[in-house]
């Protein structure tokens, strides 16, 4: 019996420890949040474009040297 009050015991002080911590945490603004969303859908979108270019130019590349070697 004394295993489940000592792990009672044990969650009972790691939930203070978790409160105790989150009391601590800064957390961001409303207009950080918008923020860093922003730049994060508008990265994604560039790289998305920029890999996707670069897929593009590689494919056609490829492509040339399978006609010019009469592969394809």
């Amino acid at each position: 019996m004394s295993g489940v009050v000592g792990w009672w015991s044990q969650s009972r002080s790691f939930l203070a420890q978790v409160r105790n911590e989150l009391e601590r945490v800064t957390w961001p603004s409303k207009t950080e949040v918008y923020a860093t969303t922003f730049v994060v859908i508008l990265t994604s979108v560039f790289f998305g474009v920029y890999l996707w270019g670069i897929d593009l130019l590689l494919s056609s590349l490829v492509g040339w040297v399978f006609s010019a070697f009469g592969v394809a």
